[in-house]
């Protein structure tokens, strides 16, 4: 047996990301049965959208991030390698880099998302809108930075081909 306190930091942070994307597949599937597939997705994005600005906000203090706007691109990334590093854990089968100046890039292991493999597990994966990218444009916007996301992400992109990976280009200094 293990106490708590010998637990390290990425056991923590892949406990309380898989509970906590856990009641979050729970809270989709419980709207999915009660209202269909298209109003569990406007649920869900809205949702995520309305979570945005906390999120942010508490990991800017969590971070010791005091000024009240994200100005340049070096700022951005201690902001998003900080939240990453709390909020992306290894069952995610994600990962993130900043190949060029105000260029975020995700990539996910082929057939390897966790929504998409709950999305599958659950039989909507066809009609499921991406929440996870969806997240991270959310967080951006409301930073109040200007961005392009490309491809666009709607329906998820694993079902054509097992792939999902595409770059956020932000517009700062």
């Amino acid at each position: 047996m293990k106490s708590t306190n010998q637990l390290n930091k990425e056991e923590i942070i892949e406990l309380l990301n898989k509970c906590w994307m856990t009641h979050d597949g729970m809270w989709f599937y419980h709207c999915l049965q009660e209202f269909g597939i298209a109003k569990a997705n406007a649920l869900n994005r809205a949702a995520i959208k309305s979570l945005a600005p906390i999120e942010t906000r508490r990991i800017k203090r969590a971070l010791g991030i005091e000024k009240e706007k994200i100005n340049t691109f070096e700022e951005f990334k201690y902001f998003f390698k900080g939240a990453a590093e709390l909020f992306i854990a290894n069952f995610m089968n994600i990962s993130i880099s900043f190949p060029n100046k105000n260029v975020l890039h995700w990539e996910f292991e082929p057939r390897k998302c966790f929504a998409y493999k709950g999305m599958q597990t659950m039989g909507v994966i066809a009609e499921y809108e991406c929440g996870v990218i969806y997240r991270v444009e959310c967080w951006i916007a409301s930073l109040a930075i200007k961005y392009r996301v490309q491809p666009q992400i709607k329906k998820c992109p694993m079902l054509a081909d097992g792939r999902c990976s595409g770059e956020i280009r932000l517009y700062l200094k």
